[in-house]
C-alpha cells in the first residue's frame, strides 16, 4: 500500500522543505566552519553550537503557536523569508567588514555576522513544525506512518548534502559563495512555494484559549500543556524522549573526539557522509512497510535496539564496530522519530497539533545541550584518566584497553545501559499502556480533516 492522500502537494512541499534545510544547515555548518578556521578558537565555535541548540529550545513553543493560529503555507513562507532577509543583511555585514575583523574571537563584526545567520536558520524550524502538522492534512490516516519516514529521509539528505557543500564552499571563498547560494536557493523556494496550492483547514485558536484571553495568544502554554496532559501517557513520551536526548547529549559532545583517536580527520569526515545514508534509508524503509498497528511499542523497542548498540559498539577500540554501530543507529533513528510523530498527528486535535509539536522540540532539545556541557569535563578529569593509568586501566586495561579512547568508551556504555534500563521501565510502564490503548481506540476524526465551518452571510 503506497502513501495515500493528496500526494502531488505532500511531495512538493517535501521537496521545498528539503531545499530550504539543506540551504539552512549548510549556513550553520560554514559559519562554524569558518569562525574555527579564523579564529582556532575551540571555544567560539562551542559557543556557537551552544547558542544554537538554547535558541532551537526556545523558540519551539512560540513557533508551534504561530503555525497554529496562521496557515501553514504562510507560515512556512514567512519561515523562508525571514532567512531570506537575514541572509541578505549578513552579506551585506560580510561584504563590507575588513576580514581581519573575523579573525578575533572578541569582534562585535563576527559575533554580529553569527547572530544573523543564526536567525535565518532557527527561523527555518518553523517549516518542520508546519510539514508534520500538514501531514495530517494531506495523508490519509493509514498511510501518515509512510509520509513521516519520507520526512525523515529529508533529514538524512539535508545532513549527507550539508556536510559535503559548506566544506567546499568555505574552503572557496570564506562565507561568500555559501551566502549567495542561500541567497539564490530561498529566493527560489519562496517563489516555488508561492505556486503551490494547499488545501489546509483555516487556522483558528483553541476555543479554551480564546476564551481566557478574549482572543488569541502569541503563546498559549498553559492551554498546550494541558492538551498534551489531556492524552493519557502523551506527556511521558515527551519526557521519555528528552530523557532520550538527555542522554544522547553524551555522544554528540564526545563523538567526534572519540572516532578521531581512532582515524584522521580526513577519513572521519568522509566517515559521516557514509554514514548519513542510513537515515535515507531507514526513511525509505518506514515508506515502504510503515510502522505496524503500534507505533509507541514500536518506538520502544527500537530504543532497545538502539541503547545494545551503544553499549556494544564501544567494546573494543575498533573503526568497523563503531562503523556498523553508527550506520545502525542512523538507520533506525527515522523510525522513533516517526512513530513520535505518527503518534501525535491522531491522537492530538489538529488545531493544537503545531503548538504541540513545538512544545515537544522545545523540551526534548532542551535536554542534549545540558548533557553536552556536563559530561565533558566529566570525560576530561574523572574517565579518561581512570582508563588512562588510574584504577580502570589496571582492573580490565588487559582486554579492555586503555587510553583516551577507552576513557570515552566507558561514558558510552554506562550511558547504553541507564538508557537500557529506562527503555525497560518504560515499557513496563502505565502510561506507556494508556497511550497505547488511546492510539488504538481514538478514532480518526481526531486528527483528519473536520467539514469547513459555514459560510457566514
Amino acid at each position: 500500500m503506497g502513501i495515500q492522500g493528496d500526494r502531488r502537494t505532500f511531495f512538493q512541499l517535501l521537496v521545498s522543505t528539503l531545499l530550504v534545510s539543506v540551504i539552512n544547515f549548510t549556513v550553520w555548518f560554514a559559519i562554524t566552519f569558518y569562525v574555527y578556521l579564523q579564529t582556532r578558537s575551540v571555544f567560539a565555535t562551542g559557543v556557537i553550537s551552544g547558542l544554537f541548540l538554547v535558541m532551537t529550545a526556545l523558540t519551539g513553543i512560540w513557533f508551534g503557536s504561530l503555525v497554529d493560529h496562521h496557515s501553514k503555507k504562510t507560515m512556512m513562507q514567512a519561515s523562508a523569508s525571514v532567512s531570506l532577509v537575514a541572509y541578505a543583511v549578513a552579506f551585506v555585514a560580510y561584504q563590507v567588514t575588513p576580514k581581519e575583523s573575523f579573525k578575533d574571537p572578541t569582534s562585535v563584526s563576527l559575533w554580529l555576522l553569527i547572530l544573523l545567520l543564526m536567525v535565518g536558520v532557527i527561523a527555518g524550524n518553523i517549516r518542520t513544525i508546519a510539514l508534520p502538522t500538514l501531514v495530517t492534512v494531506l495523508i490519509a490516516e493509514e498511510t501518515r506512518d509512510r509520509a513521516n519516514g519520507l520526512v525523515g529521509t529529508t533529514s538524512g539528505v539535508t545532513f549527507l548534502v550539508t556536510s559535503v557543500i559548506s566544506g567546499v564552499l568555505v574552503a572557496i571563498g570564506g562565507m561568500f559563495w555559501v551566502l549567495v547560494l542561500a541567497l539564490v536557493v530561498l529566493t527560489v523556494a519562496v517563489a516555488h512555494l508561492a505556486l503551490v496550492p494547499v488545501n489546509e483547514r483555516p487556522a483558528e485558536p483553541a476555543p479554551d484559549a480564546a476564551a481566557e484571553t478574549g482572543g488569541r495568544r502569541a503563546v498559549d502554554l498553559r492551554g498546550t500543556v494541558r492538551v498534551v496532559r489531556e492524552v493519557p501517557g502523551l506527556m511521558a513520551l515527551i519526557l521519555f524522549s528528552a530523557f532520550n536526548n538527555f542522554l544522547g547529549g553524551v555522544f554528540m559532545a564526545l563523538m567526534d573526539a572519540y572516532g578521531l583517536s581512532l582515524v584522521s580527520v580526513q577519513t572521519w569526515g568522509l566517515l559521516w557522509g557514509i554514514l548519513s545514508t542510513g537515515f535515507i534509508v531507514g526513511g525509505l524503509l518506514i515508506s515502504r512497510t510503515g510502522l505496524g498497528s503500534n507505533p509507541i511499542r514500536l518506538l520502544l523497542l527500537i530504543n532497545l535496539v538502539l541503547w545494545t548498540v551503544m553499549v556494544l559498539f564501544p567494546l573494543r577500540s575498533s573503526i568497523i564496530m563503531l562503523t556498523v554501530g553508527m550506520y545502525a543507529y542512523m538507520m533506525l533513528m527515522p523510525y522513533a522519530e516517526a512513530a513520535e510523530q505518527t503518534v501525535m498527528q491522531k491522537v492530538v486535535p489538529y488545531q493544537r497539533q503545531g503548538r504541540v509539536f513545538g512544545f515537544a522540540q522545545s523540551v526534548e532539545q532542551a535536554a542534549s545541550p545540558l548533557t553536552a556541557f556536563l559530561i565533558s569535563p566529566i570525560a576530561q578529569f574523572v574517565f579518561i584518566p581512570f582508563m588512562t593509568d588510574g584504577a580502570g586501566a589496571r582492573a580490565i586495561g588487559d582486554w579492555f584497553g586503555t587510553g583516551v579512547d577507552r576513557g570515552i568508551a566507558i561514558v558510552f556504555m554506562l550511558t547504553g545501559v541507564i538508557g537500557l534500563i529506562a527503555t525497560g521501565a518504560a515499557l513496563r510502564s502505565r502510561p506507556y499502556r494508556r497511550l497505547s490503548d488511546y492510539y488504538t481506540a481514538s478514532a480518526p476524526a481526531a486528527a483528519v480533516r473536520e467539514p469547513e465551518p459555514a459560510t457566514q452571510a
